[in-house]
C-alpha cells in the first residue's frame, strides 16, 4: 500500500479524486479522514494534515513569564510539541500497514517542514520506509497525474530553513516580548508583542505617520477657465499650475478676456506595455484597490487553488516557464461563457509572447488560472478574486494599448493655459485587464488659430501640498517586499498581527499610540529591532540553507548572538523603555473629548467588576460615562458624531470585521436603526 500525505484534507481529496478517477472513497470509522482507492491494482491511502503536526517551544519549566529572566530564552533548547495527537497517531497506523510514503504539501518553506516532520513522525514506527516527494503547482487533473508519474526526494535543506524561520521567531518573539511585557506591566491577554520582522514592519508605518505629522503644508492657488467649442466645454488649466500667493493669482485673473486663442495643438501616441504575471505581492496589491484585506484576498486565492481553479499562490516568480502550456488554459477558459468572447482574438494568435517580471524562480510560476470556475458556485468575493488572476493572466498575453494625448496651448488675453486630453486608440491588454484604467478625458477637434468662448466665471481655488498617503494594505506588502521583510507566505499574516495586538487600525493604514511608543522606544534603545535590515539579513540566511550553503545551526546561532547584544541594550534602558511604552498606552486610553465638559474621556477599568466604560477626567465634577463593548481593542478615530456630538471609536476583534460607532448609546441614529428593526421583525 502507498500512503500519500497532504497538507489539508481539502487536498487530501481532491488529489484522491483525482488519481483514483473520482472512485476515492473515504474508510469507514475513521476518526481523520483517509481516502482509499487503487491505481493499477495497487492500493493506495490518502491523508490530509492541519498544516504543522508540530510547533516549536521552550521547555515546561520556561512557561512561566514572571518567574524566567527573558534573557534566559536566548539560548534555551527548542523542543518539538505535538499540535494533534490523533493525527499523528492516525498516519503512523497508516505508515505500519505502507510499503511508501508520498509527502504531497505545498512546494514551499513551510509545506515542506510540514512535510518532513509527518516523515519523522513516520520514521518511529518503521525507520526504512522509502520516502518519495510529488511537486506540484496547480491541483488539476494534468499536474496531479503528471507530478505522481514523476515522483522527486523530499527537499530536507527547504525543510531546514523553515525549522530555522520557526526557531528564530520564537527566540526573538517570546524574549522580547516577555521584556517588553513584562517592563510595562502588560501581562495576561493585553500583552504587548515584538517579533522579528512584525517591529520593523510596524515601524515602516510609524514612519509614514511621522512624517505626515511632520509635514508642512502650504497653501498654493490654482486658475481654470471653462473654453466652449460649438456644443462642448473643456476645461484648461493655467500654465502656471499653482500660485505661490493669492495676489499673484488674482492679478492673473484680472488680466483674463472672454474669448482664448489656440496657439498650439500637439499629439502623441503613447505605447503602454501590458502588466506582468502576478506573484503574491502583485496579487495581493490588486485586490487591495479592489477593497479586499491582504490576508481574505489570500484566504480566497488559498481556496480557489485548493479547488483547482488556479495555481499555487505563495510565489516570488514573476516569468512563465517555457513549460506552461498558455494556449490550453486559454482553450480551458474558452468553455467559461464568461471569457470565451475575450478568449477569442488571443487564441487566434499564430504565437502567445508573455509579458515577464524582473524575478524569476524555478519552485512555482506566476499565479494562473487553471480551469474555468463555474461562475454560480462561487461567492461574490471568491469570483472577484478568480475574474481578477484571470483576467490578469489574459492582460500578460495581449498586446501594448495605445493611448493618444492631446496638448492644447490657450492665450486667454496675455495669460498662457493648457488643455490636456487622452482617449484610447488601440485597447490592446486595458481589453482584458481595466483594474485602475486611467479615465479618458475627451477635448473637441481643436485647431491652431481658433478662438473660442470662455464661460464665466474664471475658477481661482485654493489648495494646499498633501502630506505622503498612509499605507493601504496593499502598498505596504509592496514596500515589506522592497525591504526584504517577511515572505510571501507571511506578510499577511504579520499585518493582521498588527491589527490584532492592537498597534495599527484602520485602512489606510493608522499606527496606535502604543504602536508608535513601542516602536520609538525600540528604536531609541535597541534600534536595530526596528530595522528592516537585521531581518532582511536573516531572511537572506534562510535562503542560503535552502541552497545548502549555510545550515540551520549556524545561522540560528548566529540570530541568538545578535539577540543577546539587543537584549544586553534593552535591559541596561529597562525604566526609559517602560515609561515610553506607559506614556503610549496612557494615550490610547484617550477616546476624544467630552461633550458636556470638554475634558478627556478615558477607558476606564471598575474595581468590582473590572469592566470597561468610558468616563470623563473631570470627574468627579464632571460624571459622564458611557458603556463599552467588553472583547476587542478600541481605537480613538479623532472623528465626532454629528448627532450627539460624543467621539466614534473603532472596534477590532480577532477574526471579525471592524466596526465603528458613536459612545453615545442613547444617539437618535441608534434610535432610528432599532425602531427600523422593530418594525422590520412585526
Amino acid at each position: 500500500m502507498k500512503l500519500i500525505i497532504t497538507e489539508k484534507n481539502t487536498t487530501a481529496r481532491r488529489i484522491s479524486t483525482i488519481l483514483s478517477d473520482g472512485k476515492a472513497r473515504p474508510l469507514a470509522k475513521s476518526r481523520n479522514p483517509v481516502y482509499s482507492f487503487d491505481i493499477n491494482g495497487g492500493e493506495v491511502h490518502c491523508v490530509g494534515l492541519k498544516g504543522h503536526i508540530l510547533k516549536v517551544d521552550f521547555p515546561s519549566r520556561y512557561q512561566q513569564w514572571q518567574d524566567v529572566e527573558p534573557r534566559e530564552l536566548i539560548h534555551a533548547d527548542i523542543i518539538k510539541v505535538p499540535t494533534n495527537k490523533a493525527l499523528i497517531k492516525s498516519i503512523q497506523t497508516e505508515a505500519r500497514k505502507a510499503d511508501e510514503v508520498i509527502i504531497a504539501t505545498d512546494f514551499d518553506r513551510e509545506g515542506e517542514l510540514i512535510g518532513v516532520d509527518a516523515i519523522n513522525k513516520i520514521k518511529e514506527v518503521r525507520p526504512d520506509i522509502p520516502v518519495k516527494r510529488a511537486r506540484f503547482s496547480a491541483l488539476t487533473p494534468v499536474e496531479i497525474k503528471r507530478v505522481f508519474a514523476q515522483l522527486d526526494d523530499p527537499y530536507y535543506d527547504l525543510a531546514s530553513a523553515g525549522e530555522a524561520r520557526q526557531d528564530i521567531d520564537l527566540i526573538w518573539g517570546a524574549s522580547l516580548t516577555r521584556f517588553i511585557s513584562l517592563a510595562s506591566t502588560r501581562l495576561g491577554k493585553h500583552f504587548l508583542s515584538v517579533g522579528r520582522v512584525q517591529s520593523p514592519t510596524l515601524a515602516l508605518i510609524v514612519d509614514r505617520e511621522k512624517e505626515r505629522k511632520e509635514f508642512v503644508s502650504t497653501p498654493f492657488w490654482t486658475l481654470k477657465i471653462a473654453c466652449v467649442k460649438g456644443d462642448k466645454s473643456f476645461q484648461a488649466v493655467h500654465a502656471r499650475e499653482r500660485f505661490p500667493s493669492e495676489d499673484k493669482a488674482e492679478e492673473a485673473l484680472s488680466r483674463l478676456e472672454k474669448t482664448a486663442l489656440i496657439r498650439e495643438v500637439k499629439t502623441t501616441e503613447r505605447r503602454v506595455k501590458p502588466p506582468i504575471p502576478f506573484n503574491t505581492t502583485g496579487l495581493l496589491t490588486a485586490a487591495a484597490s479592489l477593497g479586499f484585506t491582504a490576508a481574505r484576498a489570500m484566504s480566497i486565492a488559498e481556496n480557489l487553488y485548493m479547488n483547482g481553479y488556479i495555481s499555487y499562490p505563495r510565489v516570488d516568480n514573476t516569468v512563465y516557464p517555457p513549460s506552461l502550456d498558455l494556449r490550453g488554459i486559454l482553450q480551458e477558459l474558452a468553455a467559461s461563457p464568461e471569457f470565451s468572447q475575450l478568449c477569442a482574438p488571443l487564441l487566434e494568435q499564430e504565437k502567445l509572447t508573455p509579458t515577464r517580471g524582473k524575478k524569476q524562480t524555478t519552485d512555482h510560476p506566476p499565479i494562473h488560472p487553471t480551469a474555468a470556475a463555474p461562475h454560480a458556485n462561487m461567492s461574490a468575493q471568491e469570483w472577484k478574486i478568480y475574474e481578477l488572476v484571470v483576467r490578469r493572466f489574459m492582460a500578460t498575453l495581449s498586446g501594448d494599448a495605445v493611448v493618444l494625448s492631446v496638448r492644447a496651448d490657450l492665450d486667454c488675453g496675455p495669460e498662457p493655459f493648457v488643455a490636456r486630453g487622452s482617449r484610447t486608440a488601440e485597447e490592446g491588454w486595458y481589453r482584458y485587464y481595466p483594474y485602475g484604467r486611467k479615465k479618458e478625458v475627451m477635448l473637441p477637434h481643436l485647431e491652431e488659430g481658433e478662438i473660442l468662448r470662455v464661460d464665466e466665471p474664471p475658477e481661482l481655488k485654493r489648495g494646499e501640498t498633501q502630506p505622503p498617503p498612509r499605507y493601504n494594505q496593499g502598498k505596504l506588502i509592496e514596500k515589506m517586499e522592497e525591504s526584504g521583510l517577511g515572505t510571501k507566505s507571511t506578510r499577511h499574516s504579520i499585518i493582521e498581527g498588527l491589527y490584532e495586538r492592537g498597534y495599527i487600525y484602520g485602512d489606510p493604514i493608522t499606527p496606535s499610540e502604543t504602536g508608535i511608543a513601542v516602536t520609538e522606544a525600540l528604536r531609541k534603545y535597541a534600534g536595530v529591532i526596528a530595522s528592516p535590515e537585521m531581518t532582511a539579513a536573516l531572511e537572506r540566511d534562510m535562503d542560503a540553507i535552502a541552497d545548502g550553503a549555510e545550515t540551520q545551526a549556524e545561522v540560528v546561532d548566529k540570530s541568538r548572538d545578535m539577540l543577546a547584544e539587543v537584549m544586553h541594550l534593552l535591559e541596561n534602558s529597562k525604566e526609559e523603555v517602560a515609561a515610553e511604552i506607559r506614556n503610549g498606552i496612557k494615550e490610547d486610553r484617550i477616546l476624544g473629548t467630552c461633550p458636556t465638559c470638554g475634558s478627556n474621556l478615558r477607558i476606564v477599568k471598575a474595581k468590582k467588576s473590572k469592566k470597561r466604560f468610558v468616563g470623563c477626567s473631570g470627574y468627579p465634577e464632571c460624571t459622564t460615562t458611557y458603556p463599552l463593548p467588553q472583547t476587542g481593542s478600541i481605537m480613538p478615530t479623532g472623528e465626532v458624531c454629528a448627532d450627539c456630538g460624543s467621539p466614534k471609536v473603532r472596534v477590532v476583534n480577532k477574526g471579525r470585521r471592524p466596526w465603528t460607532f458613536c459612545l453615545d448609546p442613547d444617539c437618535p441614529t441608534k434610535k432610528e436603526a432599532k425602531a427600523k428593526t422593530e418594525e422590520s421583525s412585526e
